[in-house]
């Protein structure tokens, strides 16, 4: 069975895709850039402040959908400049900690300018 969440108090998606998507005990966390959900606008800053808002959204989506943090397996981290990879880990490995994923990380431009950060996410959460 597949289903298309959009959990309350997370950023609203900015096109046509669904925030997560559970398909059998796997769920899939579209890529999220650091938007505020109380705001809905891009809080920019540094990559840590960004790279925290982000991961934030994230384990926010995975809680709506019954999951958490320790529950990923896989996560997709799209940075804007190769030379913000020690900061933005600093800072993953304090949402991550021993629950540590396997992960991709790529330098990439974005489609909403100026952003520093995007993170997608790949949880196994038995329903």
């Amino acid at each position: 069975m597949i289903e298309r969440i959009s959990p309350p108090g997370v950023p609203a998606p900015r096109g046509p895709y669904s925030p997560a998507v559970r398909a059998g005990d796997f769920i899939y966390v579209s890529g999220q850039v650091p938007v505020d959900p109380a705001t809905q606008k891009v809080v920019s800053g540094d990559v840590r402040q960004e790279t925290r808002q982000t991961l934030n959204n994230i384990k926010r989506i995975l809680e709506g959908c019954g999951a958490a943090l320790a529950d990923v397996v896989k996560c997709q981290v799209f940075l804007a400049d190769g030379k913000d990879f020690a900061a933005m880990n600093e800072v993953y490995a304090e949402f991550f900690g021993e629950a540590k994923p396997a992960r991709t990380t790529v330098v990439a431009a974005f489609a909403i300018p100026g952003i520093k950060v995007e993170i997608d996410a790949v949880a196994y959460k038995p329903a």
